[in-house]
């Protein structure tokens, strides 16, 4: 399979996720939504994807704008749904507490869960910037992927709190050397 033309829209069977849409690209990757196992992100050179190309479709039955239009439609109607994340079993019921230094202060306790809830709710506006920037079609390839770039730092700065997620799989991941 050339993953080099593949786009927003295509679909694609993978060996142990199975079948599934591509909703964001990234430089080296693709966030894919899985029918069973939500959005993951994958790489371009997977071994296990394989695209699906659709029988008995002509030109005259479905042009690419119309995919389009109808691809934006369901995103923007499931924008608001979130995949499940779990936390680590060691952090389930603990508290995160800041602590001022100046000790005539009181401490902040934090659950960890809601603590975690903000994390997830930000990569997932991560995800969503990047499906806007890939969509859009007044920056330059050029300008998507220095944004893109930015972005991926982005994701560099949180993997600190990876500690906190019970999948790996989850994980922010930022620039691969």
């Amino acid at each position: 399979m050339d993953s080099t033309t593949l786009g927003i829209g295509t679909r694609l069977q993978h060996t142990h996720y199975g079948p599934g849409v591509i909703v964001g690209i990234r430089y080296a990757t693709y966030l894919i939504s899985f029918i069973n196992h939500g959005i993951k992100e994958i790489e371009k050179t997977d071994t296990g994807l394989d695209e699906i190309i659709p029988e008995n479709v002509s030109v005259e039955i479905e042009t690419s704008s119309e995919i389009e239009a109808s691809l934006l439609k369901i995103l923007r109607l499931w924008g608001g749904i979130t995949e499940k994340v779990p936390l680590g079993d060691r952090w389930t019921g603990g508290t995160l507490l800041l602590q001022p230094a100046d000790k005539t202060q009181k401490p902040k306790e934090i659950p960890i869960e809601d603590f975690f809830h903000k994390i997830v709710m930000l990569r997932d506006r991560l995800r969503v910037l990047e499906q806007n920037i890939n969509s859009n079609k007044t920056l330059s390839d050029e300008e998507k992927v220095n944004i893109q770039q930015y972005i991926t730092r982005c994701y560099g700065s949180l993997t600190t709190f990876n500690v906190l997620f019970r999948n790996k799989e989850q994980w922010f991941v930022g620039e691969k050397v």
